[in-house]
């Protein structure tokens, strides 16, 4: 029997019977706004601006909105490159895809690797956050101290449940919980400018001697890591609609907004307290600048929505992570990676279902071994497992940085240098001092001790290492997985 490819390009999973071809992804479900609610709402902004941008005005200074903005600008020029190879380069595999593309096949088998790493770190690790965050919610507002460990596996079985479901529909979903926690920042925002602030409102943030100050560096930190998961947006090439356009435009537009609208954010927030005392207020009590800010400039009951949002949105990073970890776990199984049976896609709604069931039996077996040894869910479960994963996806961006000039040399294109060489070597500097600043600043991310912030840093080139001796038994053991792997599909329609 012929196959064929089916409208995203891809090849069809092989046959389940006899004439009748296995189901794939929806095609042509998801335009760029549905994919940019995916990626923003993997950042959960609402989280990164009430429990991390306080932080980054202690250690910044009335400064810090600009590191959101130095952190925004280099991932612009990183999206140059990679928007741009993302043209020519159709396979599912997304990061990995562009890597082999570029840097050949064994490091791209390593950057899988990685990828799955990442990914399963970001989202496995913010169950502790999503436990924690009701926890500290429902004693706010209600005085009950509910245990962490049952709404995290509540948590997740709901995010199975909804990555089970069908793509628009957890598009949809999406929409709905990113408008709802962006809205609240927001009316916090307007409160602050209507009013004028604590001293009437400052551009004091951006004069370079507040910019140009040591605590900086820990700002720039913070800020990269409150993009992560931005990449994303190629995961979803094969259910979009028009992707050559569809899928750039989307990692644009949530650069863009995440870069402008957290600077805007924190800028806001130091205007609530002026510029004199917010470095004081943020000392005092870090965790309640942004609760103290909305309730002064709109009212008690707008703080008290603010923490119940703070859930949701934990909750919108936990499916937007799951889906990319999903549509992986499918890539990598047609690759013949993974078991073949995470390759199955749902007949009706068309979701890779048993890579999200295996996902989801992942996570609670890593939630409840910790919950067994006693570790504290915000402490140790998130921090411990997000800081590896962020530190593997970095990786990835430094890697598919230097896979595009390398691979356009071997193609013949008609991008100009500015796209192909100029700008991706820009941003793989940038990007190196990035993951520098990370690392050099893991105790401020953990707050553990040096012996466990290197455990951390080493799993990262240990996880790419192994890869890279997968990559040597495939070429051996497995030679035709090895010849195939990322490989382009024959056609894309609409491309």
């Amino acid at each position: 029997m012929t196959v064929t490819p089916d409208a995203t390009g891809a090849a069809p999973a092989p046959a389940e019977s006899a004439g009748s071809p296995a189901p794939s992804l929806r095609s042509g479900s998801l335009g760029t706004t549905d994919i940019a609610f995916f990626v923003v709402s993997a950042a959960a902004p609402l989280t990164v601006m009430a429990g991390v941008a306080p932080l980054a005005i202690l250690m910044g200074g009335i400064g810090a909105p600009v590191g959101y903005l130095l952190a925004g600008l280099t991932l612009a020029v990183f999206a140059v490159g990679f928007t741009t190879m993302s043209r020519h380069v159709r396979s599912a595999g997304a990061f990995y895809a562009y890597i082999t593309r570029g840097l050949g096949r064994r490091v791209g088998i390593g950057a899988a690797l990685l990828a799955l790493i990442g990914y399963n770190g970001m989202e496995i690790g913010v169950y502790g956050l999503l436990g924690t965050a009701t926890r500290d919610t429902a004693r706010s507002l209600f005085g009950a101290d509910i245990p962490w460990l049952p709404v995290s596996l509540a948590g997740l079985l709901l995010i199975g449940y909804a990555g089970y479901r069908s793509i628009d529909f957890g598009a949809k979903l999406l929409g709905v919980l990113l408008v709802a926690e962006t809205g609240i920042l927001v009316l916090l925002a307007g409160g602050v400018l209507v009013k004028g602030g604590a001293d009437g409102l400052s551009l004091a943030s951006f004069a370079p001697d507040n910019v140009m100050v040591s605590g900086m560096v820990a700002v720039l930190a913070f800020a990269f890591a409150a993009f992560t998961g931005f990449e994303s947006t190629v995961i979803y090439r094969r259910e979009a609609r028009d992707p050559a356009r569809t899928v750039p435009r989307a990692t644009y537009l949530a650069i863009g907004f995440l870069g402008l609208f957290y600077a805007f954010i924190v800028w806001t927030v130091i205007q609530a307290f002026g510029d004199a005392q917010v470095i004081a207020a943020a000392g005092a009590n870090p965790a309640d600048l942004f609760f103290s800010a909305i309730t002064t400039y709109v009212g008690p009951w707008a703080a008290d929505l603010m923490r119940v949002l703070i859930v949701t949105s934990v909750l919108a990073s936990l499916l937007a992570f799951h889906n990319a970890i999903n549509r992986y776990g499918l890539a990598l199984a047609e690759e013949g990676i993974l078991p073949k049976a995470l390759a199955r896609v749902h007949p009706r709604h068309r979701s890779p279902y048993v890579a999200g069931l295996a996902q989801t039996v992942l996570g609670a077996i890593v939630v409840v071994a910790f919950a067994a040894a006693g570790a504290d869910p915000y402490m140790q479960l998130l921090l411990w497992v997000n800081t590896p994963g962020m530190l593997a996806l970095m990786l990835l961006q430094l890697l598919a940085a230097l896979a595009v000039p390398f691979y356009f040399r071997r193609v013949t294109h008609t991008e100009g240098a500015l796209r192909t060489v100029v700008a991706p070597v820009v941003a793989a500097v940038l990007l190196t001092a990035a993951i520098t600043l990370v690392v050099t600043h893991l105790d401020q991310f953990t707050g553990a001790s040096t012996t466990v912030n290197t455990v951390l840093a080493a799993l990262v080139p240990a996880v790419l290492v192994i890869g890279l001796v997968l990559a040597f038994w495939l070429r051996r053991a497995r030679p035709e997985v090895y010849a195939n792997f990322a490989a382009e599909p024959s056609a894309e329609a609409g491309d």
